[in-house]
Formats: structure tokens, C-alpha cells, sequence
């Protein structure tokens, strides 16, 4: 049993401060840094420590499983888990909690903007103003509504997505390796091949599991319809992003959107380095998919809640890595306070009797 007292809490990379007031409303000391740390970094923090919280950038390795001498839960304030061993924290009897739902409208939302941000030509017209120059003229630009929009992972954001993309007039396909309930009146492809062939807009929002990486190449976006639009809010390393630049710079894509990288700098402030830097018809942002105050509370608030649960009551209820697992069983213990259970315990009997095969009499039935 952990003193709550001296529970001690890491949270990296700027976790909002309701998972910060959560946490100690319970006893325990909590240390907020505002960056992501490299390996070296957290292996020399991370013993002592009990409860760590992450977002997206922090690796947690098995080497730094391994030097975490005191931990017993991970909370991933995000939706992704694949920057954490989650096989190593199962082995190591740490339990893993995620976010898989609280920023879900967020990022549906900043797809939704994109979308028509491309689709009208916001951007360059944006930039014509700012160096002072009128260009009122309607060339190239376009209503969403008609056009297909290809989903690739038909998850949570993915469903969500679909529904509103569809109540603004668009037509909806989507590709996923599941076996996934259409809603409304999306309809989905066989192939992601017959996707990329009949979509306006492909937008990723597949997991960033390491079959996944560098899926989405030189290939795929030539099988993308030209003029195009491309967007990825998931995962930076399931696209080449040279193989995106040169479909670009050729015109066979009209625009895209990118708000992941596959090397992210590891606080605010810091260069970001990319190929797609420069390039007008492209909109970059820093991983905010997730990042407004009501999401960024309510993951906060969501994920600090299930480690304190853990800490307190030992529920794994939507763990990712210690949840209920073929050939894997959960063990509880419990104590029931029974009056006068030690006078119906048998006597022990002598080593000699059991060493020489001699059976004791069994014990007598008690008394009333």
C-alpha cells in the first residue's frame, strides 16, 4: 500500500492544470514540466517517481521501465499509446491509461476547417492580403459540399468526422482493416485503392502502431485522384513526407494539410524542420489536433481520474495494457470478517505423520 502523502507524480509536456488540481486534491506531490523529456532525461527523473503522465512527444522505452523503481501507473494524456512499451509496462506490472475519446471533436473539428480552408483558397488569399494585394477573383475555389470525402480509419474521429462531413453535403467513403458499421449514408470501400481513386479529400486517422509506418507513400498518392486534397491529423510516420512534397510541387495534389510529424520539436518555441516548409498550398500546424481548453480539460480530468482509481481501488477499467486478455487472468483478493473462523481451522499436523505417509484424522464436525 502506497502512502497517498508521499505519492509522487510526474506530468510532462504541459498537462492541463485540472489533472494537476485532481491529483493533489488526493494527497499526492505533483511535478509539472512543461517539455517532452528525451530517454537520458526521464531514466535519471523517473525513479521515485509513481504515477507518470505524458502526452504524444515523451518515449517511454523499456529502458525507462526499467529504472522506474517505484511506478505503477502511466497516464497518456492523448489518445495515441504508441510512444509507450506497452508490453514492457505490462510486464512490469504497470498499468497504462489513455484518453480515447475526450479530444475526439477537436480534431474532427480542425479536419472540418481545413477541409474548406483548401477548398476556398483561404490560405493564399490570406497571404495576397498581407502583402497588400485584392484578388477577389473566384478561380479555384470550391464548395465542400458534393464532394467525396475518403476517410482512411473508421474510428472514433473517423465516425465523427463522417457524420458532420455529411451534414454539411458532402458524400462519404471510408477504408478500414476492421469490420466497421457504415453511418448515415457512407459507404465503404473494399480496397483503399478504390478509396484513393474516387475521393475529392483523403484524411488519415489511423493508429500510429508500427505496421503503419510509412504506409501511405509515393504509391498511394498517385492513385489519388489530381487536384486532390490530402490531410493527416494522426500520425506523422505513417506518411513519406517526401513522396507528399514531390505530389505537391508536381500539381497532381491541390493542396494538404499536415498537423503530425514523425520528428516533432520537443517544446514550444523550438524550430520545427520540414520538407513541407514554404510550400503554398500546403497548412501546417504543431500537433493541435487535440489542443483546445475543452478537450485539454477533459482529458485532464478524464485520465487523472482513472489513476487515482488505480491507486485507490486497483480498477484497470480501460487500461490498454492490463485489461481482460486471452490466457491472461485477474486475481482479487478479499477479507471477510467471519466471528471465531480460527476454531474451525484443523489442527496442523506433525512433519513425522505427513514424512511417513500417515494420514490425520480428519477434523471433527464443530459442536452446535
Amino acid at each position: 500500500m502506497i502512502d497517498q502523502a508521499k505519492l509522487r507524480v510526474l506530468l510532462l509536456e504541459s498537462i492541463h492544470h485540472d489533472a494537476v488540481d485532481r491529483l493533489e486534491s488526493e494527497g499526492y506531490h505533483v511535478e509539472s514540466v512543461r517539455t517532452a523529456l528525451d530517454e537520458a532525461e526521464l531514466i535519471e527523473r523517473i525513479p521515485g517517481v509513481h504515477l507518470l503522465g505524458i502526452r504524444s512527444k515523451t518515449q517511454l522505452t523499456a529502458r525507462v521501465l526499467k529504472a522506474a523503481d517505484s511506478l505503477v501507473a502511466v497516464g497518456a494524456f492523448c489518445i495515441g499509446t504508441d510512444q509507450i512499451d506497452l508490453d514492457s509496462a505490462a510486464s512490469e506490472g504497470v498499468a497504462v491509461f489513455n484518453a480515447p475519446y475526450s479530444n475526439t471533436r477537436s480534431v474532427v473539428e480542425l479536419a472540418i476547417a481545413e477541409i474548406i480552408m483548401m477548398t476556398r483558397r483561404l490560405t493564399e488569399k490570406n497571404a495576397l492580403m498581407h502583402r497588400g494585394v485584392w484578388d477577389k477573383s473566384a478561380v479555384g475555389a470550391h464548395e465542400i459540399r458534393g464532394r467525396r470525402l475518403g476517410i482512411v480509419g473508421y474510428g472514433n474521429i473517423g465516425t465523427q468526422l463522417s457524420v458532420l462531413a455529411e451534414n454539411l453535403g458532402m458524400r462519404v467513403s471510408f477504408y478500414d482493416t476492421d469490420d466497421k458499421l457504415a453511418l448515415s449514408n457512407a459507404r465503404r470501400c473494399a480496397t483503399l485503392e478504390e478509396l484513393l481513386e474516387s475521393s475529392d479529400v483523403v484524411t488519415l486517422h489511423v493508429d500510429g502502431r508500427p505496421g503503419n509506418a510509412g504506409f501511405f507513400g509515393a504509391e498511394q498518392f498517385k492513385r489519388m485522384r489530381p487536384g486532390a486534397l490530402f490531410l493527416n491529423l494522426c500520425r506523422g510516420i505513417v506518411v513519406d513526407r517526401l513522396a507528399l512534397r514531390d505530389a505537391l510541387v508536381s500539381g497532381h495534389l491541390a493542396g494538404a494539410a499536415v498537423d503530425v510529424f514523425s520528428a516533432e520539436p520537443k517544446g514550444c518555441g523550438d524550430e520545427f524542420v520540414s520538407e513541407l516548409r514554404g510550400l503554398p498550398n500546403v497548412i501546417l500546424t504543431p500537433h493541435i489536433g487535440g489542443s483546445t481548453e475543452e478537450a485539454q480539460s477533459d482529458i485532464g480530468d478524464f485520465v487523472a481520474n482513472k489513476l487515482a482509481n488505480f491507486v485507490k481501488d486497483g480498477d484497470t477499467t480501460l487500461s490498454v495494457n492490463l485489461a481482460e486478455q486471452p490466457g491472461i487472468s485477474r486475481v482479487t483478493t478479499m477479507r471477510v470478517n467471519t466471528p471465531d473462523i480460527r476454531i474451525q481451522v484443523p489442527p496442523c499436523p506433525k512433519r513425522g505423520a505427513v514424512r511417513a505417509g500417515i494420514t490425520p484424522a480428519p477434523f471433527p464436525a464443530r459442536q452446535p
